[in-house]
C-alpha cells in the first residue's frame, strides 16, 4: 500500500507557503501558459494551492492527492473545486476525457514511482498536451545549514529515498524526498513521450539573499521544465 508522507505534517505543509512572492511558481505558470478554458490536472496537488490558481485563471482544473489530510484542506478552500482522492501512479482514477496540460509542483521526488507516474501523465494529456513541473534541482546538495537535493555526505550518482538534515530545512526533514538524477528525469520523460521544450532555473526569492540561506542560494536550487505530449 502506497504510504501518504504528508497526512502527518498537512497542518506544517499549509502553513508553509507564502503566496506574496513565489519565483519557481511564477515560472511553471509562465512555462504551462494560458489556460483559459483548459483542462488542466494538477498532480499531487497537496492542499491545491496551485489547483486555486489555476482555476482563477480560468481553467477547468482537477486536483488528485495521495493524502486524505491535505485534500481535506484543498475541498474547505475551494469546494467548487473537483479533488480526487487518488496515487498519481494509478491510471485507474482518470476520467474519460483527456486534458490539455498537466501541472505537478515539487511534487516528483515525493513520489516513489516515477515511471508509473509519468505513465499516467501520458495517459493524461491529450496529442500535444502540455506537462509543466517543478522540482528542487536534482544536481545540486545545498550548502550548510540547508540541503539541497541529495544528501551533502552523499553522492550525486547514488539515487534513493532520503530524509534531509540540513539545520535550516524543514519539510524535507520531516518527509523525505526521492533523490533521482537529471539523466533520469530526462530519460523517463523522453521513454514516455514527453519531449522538453524550454527550462528554468529560477532564482531563489530575496530572502535567499542573505542570512543562512545566503550559502546555498550560490547554486540553482529549483529546476522548472514544460514539455509537450508527442
Amino acid at each position: 500500500m502506497t504510504v501518504a508522507r504528508y497526512d502527518a505534517v498537512a497542518d506544517f505543509y499549509e502553513g508553509s507557503f507564502d503566496d506574496t512572492e513565489d519565483p519557481v511558481l511564477r515560472s511553471l505558470l509562465d512555462l504551462l501558459g494560458p489556460v483559459a478554458g483548459a483542462r488542466v490536472l494538477d498532480l499531487a496537488c497537496g492542499h491545491g494551492r496551485v489547483t486555486r490558481e489555476l482555476a482563477r485563471r480560468g481553467a477547468t482544473a482537477i486536483g488528485v492527492d495521495l493524502s486524505t489530510a491535505l485534500l481535506e484542506k484543498a475541498v474547505a478552500a475551494a469546494p467548487e473545486i473537483r479533488f480526487v482522492h487518488a496515487d498519481a501512479a494509478d491510471q485507474g482514477w482518470l476520467p474519460d476525457a483527456p486534458f490539455d496540460a498537466v501541472v505537478c509542483s515539487f511534487a516528483l521526488s515525493d513520489i516513489d514511482d516515477l515511471g508509473g507516474t509519468l505513465a499516467t501523465v501520458r495517459a493524461a494529456l491529450r496529442l500535444g498536451g502540455v506537462f509543466a513541473f517543478s522540482i528542487l534541482h536534482p544536481c545540486f546538495p545545498g550548502a550548510a545549514p540547508v540541503s539541497g537535493a541529495w544528501p551533502s555526505d552523499g553522492r550525486y550518482h547514488d539515487e534513493g529515498w532520503w530524509r534531509a538534515d540540513g539545520a535550516a530545512s524543514t519539510l524535507r526533514r520531516q518527509v523525505g524526498a526521492n533523490h533521482r538524477t537529471l539523466t533520469t528525469y530526462v530519460n523517463a520523460l523522453v521513454r514516455h513521450g514527453l519531449q522538453i521544450e524550454e527550462m528554468r532555473e529560477p532564482r531563489p526569492g530575496p530572502d535567499w539573499d542573505t542570512g543562512e540561506r545566503a550559502a546555498a542560494a550560490r547554486y540553482p536550487v529549483y529546476l522548472v521544465m514544460r514539455c509537450r505530449r508527442t
